[in-house]
């Protein structure tokens, strides 16, 4: 892939594990990838392949225990975030890298004002601005963000606010502090199709206004086609396909990514004797997986080599993937070796 300039976020060989009675789950397991300034990247999988934990671990939010960083880096600034204090974490939570967690029902405290919530926010980040100031701040993102009659309903409680309303506040929350990094999980899950809209064309107006890099983790593949510019597929913990959008929907290479472009509905299809597309099998056990490819009994394309190690990471027609089908002959056959010698 095209190398990157003004890279904001470098995420580099990233591992959680969470240590259970039943294993150590890898649910993070070697992910890579960067962000430059005011792009979108796009983080697509199944539920359970570890696109929740990759964005909480760059936020060092991992509940420990049982979750546990266990090794890379996640540079921002010149300095690896997982080798900060928790005080020095708090300046850069909320205030330079923000997220939007992924359920609006429940992400606001139920027991305090908006206004409340808004003002502690930016006070803590900003010391020497008075509560005045910051409640006039607030009142005007609630505007930027689209709430009606801002100045009256920001003394509200969350629970005077609808689904959309309170997404929309915690986007504002969110852009509070002018984060050069905005993290949004999900931030369209429990929105009605109207709602989802006006959200995802927030966040797009957002970054391109103030240049705000952002990250969207989500399992829709048409979210990803008209905000990103770059898309990371996840599986089982690991990153196996990284392209450009637009090059991702026009030739995907490794099956999975295949498997997700063809489970999408299509407008143009109308023939109703058609069914709509599903990948076989089910997401793996991610405790103690075995070094192959853990995509391979789901796979129509499994090879014997498949089945022995975990395929090497390529660089092929501009996209980083992980699959034996785009290694050389050479390169199976000496995997091959060393599984069977082991």
């Amino acid at each position: 892939m095209k190398k990157k300039e003004n890279i904001v976020l470098e995420v580099k060989n990233l591992q959680t594990h969470f240590l259970t009675d039943a294993g150590v789950v890898k649910a993070v397991d070697g992910v890579s990838f960067s962000v430059s300034e005011g792009e979108t990247i796009g983080i697509v999988g199944e539920s359970g392949s570890g696109k929740s934990v990759t964005n909480l671990s760059i936020m060092k939010l991992i509940p420990s225990p049982p979750g546990k960083i266990v090794g890379g880096e996640v540079i921002f600034e010149g300095q690896n975030i997982l080798d900060l204090s928790e005080k020095e974490l708090r300046e850069i939570r909320g205030n330079k890298i923000s997220m939007i967690f992924q359920d609006p029902m429940t992400s606001l405290n139920p027991f305090l004002k908006i206004s409340t919530q808004m003002i502690e926010t930016i006070r803590l980040h900003n010391k020497d601005v008075s509560k005045r100031e910051a409640k006039e701040r607030s009142i005007k993102l609630l505007e930027d963000v689209g709430i009606p009659a801002a100045r009256k309903r920001i003394d509200n409680y969350p629970h005077q606010f609808s689904g959309g309303m309170r997404q929309r506040v915690m986007i504002a929350i969110a852009l509070s502090c002018k984060a050069e990094v905005l993290i949004a999980d999900e931030p369209t899950t429990a929105l009605d199709v109207t709602i989802q809209a006006q959200i995802l064309e927030l966040i797009q107006n957002i970054s391109k206004k103030h240049k705000t890099s952002v990250i969207l983790i989500t399992h829709d593949l048409g979210v990803v086609a008209g905000m990103c510019d770059e898309v990371c597929v996840m599986y089982a913990g690991r990153i196996v396909e990284k392209s450009l959008t637009d090059d991702l929907y026009k030739k995907p290479l490794h099956p999975y990514t295949e498997g997700l472009i063809k489970s999408v509905p299509r407008m143009d299809i109308t023939d109703k004797k058609d069914k709509l597309f599903s990948i076989e099998g089910q997401p793996p056990n991610v405790i103690n997986l075995p070094p192959c490819c853990p995509f391979h009994p789901r796979c129509h394309k499994a090879m014997d080599v498949c089945r022995c190690a975990y395929p090497l990471k390529n660089d092929f027609d501009g996209h980083e993937v992980s699959c034996w089908l785009y290694s050389t002959d050479e390169e199976k056959e000496e995997a091959l070796k060393n599984a069977g010698e082991n």
